[in-house]
């Protein structure tokens, strides 16, 4: 298969239930609908994890389709992934500038510093695999570290929509009604609407939104006028990097983190596709180290294998590279366009949180999946212990401090997993 052949598949195979592989795609309507799926299903992290530590959301999101185009061109579109801001940097940048939490980040170069030299370093892992092979990170990470630290993702990032996105009791109840939505379009309904489960339940609740709020008073109605304002074109705001060494030194290590995570995507994806993607391994860590380059270069935040579009694959069963190509052009225009992004952003935030409900769960059972695909066998209590134990540390958010460097959750769970694994496993 070329760089852009894809073997087309009719609306039927959906209809009957089948699945669109990798190498496959719906006709190029349906494709592009999927697309957008995927970016509206990431919009809520891709923006958030920016703004919380004082980047550019629209530059982000630029960034997002630029480092997808990437990661699609150097692993050849073998690969499903689209790459989004990594929440793995939000403590370790936050660290390094001082940042208050409110309006753009005043020692942003720093942290670009650091994002650059992160993405060198998760790179320079990448040649290491193209090189060796991939023996010594699956020894590393086998499937009951990968499969935990997949679910760690879902898990630790299930305290964001529930904390963050539901001010009142109202908005939470806006969340139940969204997840109900999104439940009862993918258990009820059938062929493209199922398979466009989150858009469709999005678009339910937030229609159900307006009524109680702009029609009956219950909440905060939604609010057009930054849509009417915004302008059509405009260029997000460009950063320069500055290269400290303490920062630098803070940052880099989160390449381990996101190898962990890209790991773990690709071993979802394979479990779910049935296809074996691990050739790519070396050439998914290349293109995601050399993404985060070069969006840190221009302003943006590192970007990973982005989480949320494991779930919408495990729920659609759509798994082709096109559709990300297509997220990845929709997401550069997004951040060229101040009014697509307004579209995006009038969505209510509690509709939108109940989404990442969805997503983020979905997430925790892909990890799950990867224990089951793999036949991990949890009667044996070295994998019983590192599940348990990792499973804790990440929803948890367990964090340990090393100086001026803090490893969170996600870190603390990944790199928990990947050394307790090594010391029980040397009884065998």
């Amino acid at each position: 298969m070329s760089l852009f052949d894809w073997t087309e598949k009719s609306t039927a195979v959906l209809q009957q239930g089948g699945v669109i592989a990798p190498d496959e795609r719906l006709p190029w309507p349906q494709t592009a609908v999927m697309g957008m799926q995927h970016v509206i299903a990431m919009f809520g992290a891709t923006v958030l994890a920016p703004i919380l530590m004082g980047f550019d959301p629209n530059l982000a999101i630029l960034m997002s389709g630029i480092g997808t185009l990437i990661f699609f061109l150097l692993t050849g579109g073998k690969v499903p992934s689209y790459l989004g801001s990594s929440f793995a940097f939000i403590g370790v940048v936050i660290a390094a500038t001082g940042y208050a939490g409110k309006g753009l980040n005043p020692n942003i170069g720093v942290a670009l510093g650091g994002i650059i030299a992160c993405g060198a370093l998760y790179t320079l892992i990448g040649f290491l695999v193209q090189v060796m092979g991939t023996g010594w990170v699956e020894k590393l990470m086998p499937p009951v570290v990968t499969g935990a630290v997949v679910a760690v993702i879902g898990l630790n990032l299930a305290s964001v929509p529930i904390k963050n996105m539901a001010s009142s009791n109202f908005d939470s109840w806006m969340q139940a009604v969204t997840f109900v939505c999104v439940a009862l379009v993918a258990v009820f309904t059938r062929g493209m609407v199922q398979r466009l489960l989150i858009l469709v339940g999005l678009i339910v609740a937030s229609i159900v939104y307006a009524i109680l709020t702009n029609g009956l008073g219950m909440g905060k109605p939604l609010d057009f006028s930054g849509l009417m304002s915004a302008a059509w074109l405009g260029a997000p705001a460009f950063s320069t990097p500055t290269f400290d060494g303490k920062a630098m030194l803070m940052i880099a290590p989160v390449a381990i983190i996101l190898v962990a995570e890209n790991l773990g995507h690709i071993k979802a994806v394979t479990a779910m596709t049935g296809r074996n993607l691990d050739v790519y391994m070396g050439r998914a860590f290349i293109g995601d180290g050399i993404a985060t380059m070069v969006s840190g270069s221009a302003g943006g935040t590192g970007v990973t294998t982005y989480a949320e579009n494991i779930g919408v694959m495990a729920a659609t069963k759509v798994y082709s590279t096109a559709m990300f190509l297509v997220a990845a052009i929709i997401a550069v225009v997004l951040g060229f366009s101040p009014k697509f992004g307004a579209v995006i952003q009038a969505i209510p935030l509690p509709v939108m949180g109940g989404v990442s409900i969805v997503v983020f769960g979905l997430i925790a059972v892909a990890g799950a999946r990867i224990w089951v695909e793999n036949k991990v066998d949890f009667a044996d209590n070295k994998n019983l212990i590192v599940a348990a134990i990792t499973l804790v540390l990440g929803t948890g958010d367990f964090t340990l401090k090393f100086g001026d460097f803090a490893l969170g959750g996600i870190g603390t769970a990944t790199f928990g997993a990947i050394v307790l694994y090594a010391i029980l496993n040397r009884k065998g």
